[in-house]
C-alpha cells in the first residue's frame, strides 16, 4: 500500500487561487484527494477548481475570507455537502507588507494579524469542529497552517510579517496538543517555505529594494539565495510535496511540529 495515497480523502485549502495554494491543491488532487479551492478570489478560485477538474480530480470552489468566523461556517458546510466529508484542512491564506520597523503601519500590522493569524486560527477551530468526534465530518484527519523561513530568521524589512508567522507555528504547537488531549483525532503540524518565486515572493523582493534594503530586487533574491545553502530559490512543488506528506498516512506519527522547506536558509 502507497502511504502517500490520499485516496477518499477531502481537502480544503485556504488562499488556493494561485501560488502554493494552488500547487498544494494540484498536489492533493493528484495524490488522490477531492479537493475544495477556498479563497477570496472567485475568479481566480473558479479558474483554478475548473483546471483541476478537466484533469480528472474531484475539485470545488467556496468563496472564503478567511477573517470571517460565520464565512468558516459557511465554507466548511459547503465543502462538507459538496465533496462528502472533510479530512484535510490547509491554512495556506496569508498575506505579506513589507516595511522597516520604524515605518510600520499600524493598519498594515493589523492585517497582516487578521489574515495570517486570526484567520489560521479560525481554520484550526473550524477544522477541529468539522473533524473531530461527533463532528460533521467526524473522522479525524490532518491540517497543515502555513508558516514561513520568516518566523526562524531575523530577515530585515518583514518584522509585522514574521511576528505573525511565529504566531502560526504557536497555534500549530498548542493545536496539535489539544488535538492529542481531547480525542480529536486531528494532527496539526505546520510547514515554513523559504522565498518561492510567486507573485507574492516577487513582490517581496521588489520591496525590499523600494525600502532601501537592497539596490535591486534581483540583488535581493541573489542575497536570499546566498543565505541558502542548497543555493536556489524554493519551488512550489518543493512545499507541495511536504503538505502531501503531512496529510498522508506516511506521517501518521507526526504532530505539532514545524517543517522547515527552505533549502536549509533557516539552519
Amino acid at each position: 500500500m502507497n502511504k502517500f495515497d490520499l485516496s477518499g480523502r477531502k481537502a480544503l485549502i485556504t488562499g488556493a487561487a494561485a501560488g502554493i495554494g494552488a500547487g498544494t491543491a494540484r498536489a492533493l488532487a493528484d495524490a488522490g484527494a477531492a479537493v475544495v479551492i477556498a479563497d477570496i478570489d472567485e475568479a481566480g478560485g473558479r479558474a483554478c477548481a475548473e483546471t483541476l477538474q478537466a484533469s480528472g480530480a474531484t475539485a470545488i470552489f467556496v468563496p472564503l475570507d478567511v477573517r470571517s468566523d460565520t464565512g468558516w461556517s459557511a465554507a466548511i458546510d459547503q465543502a462538507i455537502s459538496s465533496i462528502g466529508g472533510l479530512d484535510i484542512v490547509i491554512n495556506n491564506a496569508g498575506i505579506e507588507i513589507s516595511s522597516l520597523l520604524i515605518d510600520q503601519s499600524a493598519d498594515d500590522l493589523k492585517r497582516m494579524c487578521d489574515v495570517n493569524i486570526v484567520g489560521t486560527a479560525l481554520g484550526i477551530k473550524h477544522g477541529f469542529r468539522a473533524m473531530k468526534p461527533g463532528g460533521a465530518a467526524g473522522q479525524g484527519g490532518a491540517i497543515v497552517n502555513i508558516a514561513s523561513v520568516a518566523a526562524t530568521i531575523a530577515f530585515p524589512g518583514i518584522g509585522g510579517y514574521s511576528a505573525t508567522k511565529s504566531a502560526v507555528d504557536r497555534l500549530t504547537r498548542i493545536a496539535a496538543a489539544e488535538a492529542g488531549k481531547l480525542g480529536y483525532g486531528v494532527r496539526v503540524n505546520c510547514v515554513c517555505p523559504g522565498l518561492v518565486p510567486t507573485a507574492m515572493g516577487a513582490k517581496l523582493a521588489g520591496d525590499m529594494a523600494e525600502i532601501g534594503l537592497f539596490a535591486s530586487a534581483e540583488e535581493a533574491v541573489g542575497g536570499v539565495i546566498a543565505q541558502t545553502p542548497l543555493g536556489r530559490l524554493g519551488e512550489i512543488a518543493d512545499m507541495a510535496d511536504v503538505i502531501v506528506f503531512l496529510c498522508s498516512d506516511a506521517a501518521r506519527f507526526v504532530t505539532g511540529t514545524a517543517v522547515s522547506v527552505d533549502g536549509g536558509m533557516g539552519s
